[in-house]
This record gives structure tokens, C-alpha cells and sequence, in this order.
């Protein structure tokens, strides 16, 4: 299938309407994944024109639900690169530990795979009844999704084998009961975890953590971008919290960084000044 053309005004325009229309601000977004996702769901739903297909992101609210989640990336899974839940499970929340109580912020959380990891492995150091999970994102129906704790029952094979390999030791499938097709995980473990929209791009800080984590979201941006969602994780976290980031992501770059000290393992920083 031949896509169609869009060219660079276009997506400006679109940027720019979505920032006066919905309050959405993807201009420091990389232009080339974000045109890449627009020209994807342009082709797909055989707008006439571009024209029609602005007027119908700008006009139809369910459309531009639909949009959203098109142009947003959510690509996750349970226990997502294990050599990192490991480092959780042994070095950093042991730490947090001993702390009277732990707030963790999941920013761009999607649909909740990571929030319940999380979950898990805190409730298996005996930390769950004592921390809470913030888990945030900008898109409003993967939030929907993630409050059900329901994920792909096909999913569970990988996702024990993630499970163990970060360093569980527990039978994985005493954490959810089979329904159908699905895998319904325990309330429990949903207890502990807020899911809310966040807008990384406009939003302020909404609270002091002890841990912030932000897999993978960074790459969408540009460098500016970067450089202040960098800044408003670093005003929300407290002295000698941690700072996790995706693994082609670094704050190496930024104004932050003489703050923090990285971890030998992973993309973990401590903030030590």
C-alpha cells in the first residue's frame, strides 16, 4: 500500500491546532517518529484529504481519542528489561526500605504492565502496605485499560519468564487468576497504585518521590523537551531518590546532570546534592 503524502506544514498545522483545540502540546515531539504515527493513521482511515482529516481531529472528539492513542506510543510488557527489575529488587528499593514510607512515580505508565511489576516486587520485599504508586500518562484510554489490571493470558508465558530472570522466585500465576482470554491480576496489588493523566509537556510537579521512573518516553522528544521534563522529574524528587530512564535514554546531556550520580548497573541516577 502506497502511503500518502504529508508534508512538514501539514504536520505543524496539526500541531498547532492541537495545542489551541485541546490543550495537547506534541511540538517538541521528534517531528520524524510523530510524522511517521500521523501519515500511519492518515492512510489508514482513507481520509479524502488532509484538510478533511484535520477537520475531523479538530472536530470529532471521539476521533481525536482515536488519534491520541494512535500518536502516542504504548509498547510495554511485564517486567520489561529484567536486568533491570533485578536492580530494583536488590539495590534500590531495598534502600527506599527504610524509609517510613515510599512514593514512586511511573510517568508515561501506559496500559500498567510496569505499575503492577512494580507492585509485585514491592510486595515481595514486604514494602507494598507502605508505598504508593503513582502511575501517570497523557493518554486517557490506556489509563482506562491499565485500571483493570486485565492483560492477554498469550502474554503470561512471557511475562513469567521476564518475572523470573528479574529475580522472582514465587509462582508467577499465584498473581492472577485466568478469565476467558485474559488475566485478571489481584486487587491487591492494585490497591497501592493511582492512575491519572499526567501531561509530561504542560503539567507541573504534583508531588516529592523517593523514585521516579520514565522508560522509554524520552525518546520521543527533542532535546529542549527533554531537557525540561529532565528538570520537572528532578524538581519532584527527593534528595538521594533514584531516577530511572529508558536504555537509549541519559541525562548525561542536561543541566541535571552534575546533581546525580549513575548506578553501575542500568539507567538508574541517584540524586546526591
Amino acid at each position: 500500500m502506497e502511503l500518502p503524502v504529508v508534508n512538514d506544514e501539514q504536520v505543524e498545522i496539526l500541531l498547532s491546532d492541537l495545542l489551541e483545540q485541546y490543550g495537547y502540546d506534541f511540538t517538541g515531539y521528534s517531528r520524524a517518529s510523530l510524522k511517521r504515527r500521523i501519515i500511519r493513521l492518515y492512510s489508514l482511515d482513507k481520509s479524502l484529504s488532509f484538510a478533511e482529516f484535520r477537520y475531523k481531529v479538530n472536530n470529532d472528539p471521539t476521533y481525536f481519542k482515536r488519534f491520541v492513542e494512535q500518536i502516542t506510543v504504548n509498547v510495554t510488557e511485564m517486567f520489561r528489561d529484567p536486568q533491570f527489575f533485578k536492580t530494583l529488587r536488590e539495590t534500590v528499593l531495598p534502600k527506599l526500605g527504610t524509609y517510613p514510607f515510599i512514593r514512586i512515580w511511573l510517568a508515561g505508565c501506559s496500559t500498567g504492565e510496569e505499575a503492577y511489576s512494580i507492585s509485585i516486587v514491592l510486595k515481595e520485599l514486604n514494602l507494598l502496605h507502605k508505598s504508593l504508586i503513582y502511575a501517570t500518562d497523557l493518554n486517557p484510554s490506556v489509563l482506562e485499560k491499565a485500571a483493570q489490571g486485565m492483560f492477554a493470558l498469550g502474554q503470561m508465558k512471557q511475562y513469567s519468564e521476564n518475572y523470573i530472570a528479574s529475580g522472582g522466585t514465587m509462582d508467577f500465576s499465584g498473581y492472577y487468576s485466568a478469565n476467558y482470554s485474559l488475566a485478571k491480576f489481584d486487587e491487591e496489588l492494585k490497591q497501592k497504585i493511582i492512575f491519572s493523566t499526567h501531561n509530561l509537556v504542560s503539567d507541573h510537579s504534583f508531588n516529592e518521590f523517593q523514585l521516579i521512573l520514565c522508560r522509554n518516553v524520552l525518546i520521543y522528544f527533542d532535546r529542549d523537551l527533554q531537557n525540561n521534563v529532565l528538570g520537572l522529574f528532578d524538581e519532584s524528587l527527593e534528595d538521594l531518590g533514584y531516577l530511572a530512564l529508558g536504555t537509549k535514554e541519559t541525562i548525561e546531556f542536561s543541566q541535571i546532570n552534575k546533581k546525580y550520580k549513575r548506578l553501575p548497573a542500568n539507567k538508574i541516577w541517584r540524586k546526591v546534592s
